[in-house]
């Protein structure tokens, strides 16, 4: 197993209606919130045993069916790409929520049971009520810009290889222990990510397992360790972390729930920083590397230095889209750049 020696920082004491999220996000850094949501019904079920807080679920389940990732227990857990890399090594299945709790339920202490996973499925649609007697505080004005958006994730002992997420995060620990593996995002040279598409999840995943890394394959996976932190989460604990930090995920039970919190605090008209990657790729990447080059102080003057430095010369009316942006610019700009792509 990759070792990481840095523990993530523990904040306790806290009460739920004082989380002080305004100074979590301002520092940059991981946290834990000990205990925070210790109290939740669902918690003090799960504290009791695995199949209360099944059955305590169960009260809240829809019929609509979810998406259920199902693997061979030779996978261990892993949910990942075949051998060649040509698809996954699992299969997903729709089965309505109460059957996978069951069959969850059936296999607890079963060490041979297959992998099962049910992950980013929305509270709200495929447990109706849960959450007025489980639910965060979200107290801080940055709330009232866009709700987040909150997903329960359920399984025996999985892995979700580690990626980002181009959202904040609050990962609440509902039943059953999970290590979460954090990266800083400089570290995705070191991580060796996998394809852009398809993916297990949305996101790219590294290559490297952190059960058995091979460091003659991925050397630089030694200085991403290095750079790493851990966050081991008892129930009732809630890990924050910023967007675009990478992060391994362990669920270490034979039941586990986690519910987590995603959110930004930009304004609805931005687009996805993602789509910016995937047109580099398309007009800047194969580029000979003078050019490349040229184009990197272009970005730097544009993008990522100082937000009015490219534009403090020009008269204001001059400014156009160098000007801050809007919902109207955004729009104007999105359909410009529209037609360029379809000519």
């Amino acid at each position: 197993m990759a070792e990481i020696a840095r523990k993530t920082r523990e904040i306790a004491g806290l009460a739920p209606d004082r989380i002080p999220y305004a100074e979590l996000l301002e520092a940059g850094q991981p946290a834990i919130l000990k205990g925070v949501v210790r109290d939740w019904p669902l918690v003090r079920q799960g504290l009791d045993s695995a199949g209360q807080a099944i059955s305590y679920l169960k009260q809240f389940c829809g019929p609509r069916p979810v998406t259920v990732f199902l693997g061979p227990p030779d996978i261990a857990g892993r949910f990942f790409y075949n051998e060649n890399v040509t698809g996954f090594n699992y299969a997903a299945h729709k089965v309505p929520l109460a059957e996978t709790l069951d069959r969850l339920q059936a296999q607890l202490g079963d060490a041979q049971t297959p992998s099962i996973y049910v992950g980013s499925t929305d509270v709200d649609i495929f447990l109706p009520g849960l959450r007025a007697q489980n639910d965060l505080v979200l107290n801080d004005p940055m709330f009232a810009h866009e709700r987040p958006l909150i997903s329960i994730w359920m399984g025996n002992r999985t892995i979700a290889s580690a990626h980002f997420d181009m959202t904040h995060n609050l990962a609440c620990c509902v039943a059953g222990r999970r290590r979460f593996s954090l990266f800083p995002p400089e570290q995705v040279h070191n991580l060796y990510p996998g394809p852009l598409d398809p993916t297990p999840g949305g996101q790219a995943i590294t290559m490297v397992d952190f059960a058995a890394p091979d460091f003659a394959l991925y050397p630089r996976f030694r200085a991403a360790l290095a750079a790493g932190q851990v966050a081991d989460l008892e129930p009732g604990d809630v890990l924050f972390y910023p967007a675009m930090w990478w992060h391994h995920v362990q669920a270490l039970e034979s039941f586990n729930i986690l519910i987590n919190y995603w959110w930004t605090t930009m304004p609805r008209f931005m687009d996805s920083p993602q789509t910016t990657l995937m047109h580099a790729l398309l007009s800047l990447r194969d580029r000979p590397a003078p050019e490349k080059s040229a184009w990197r102080e272009m970005f730097d003057y544009y993008v990522f230095g100082d937000a009015g430095r490219a534009a403090e010369h020009l008269p204001e009316h001059a400014r156009g889209n160098l000007g801050p942006m809007d919902d109207t610019k955004a729009r104007r700009l999105r359909a410009w750049l529209i037609g360029r792509l379809n000519r």
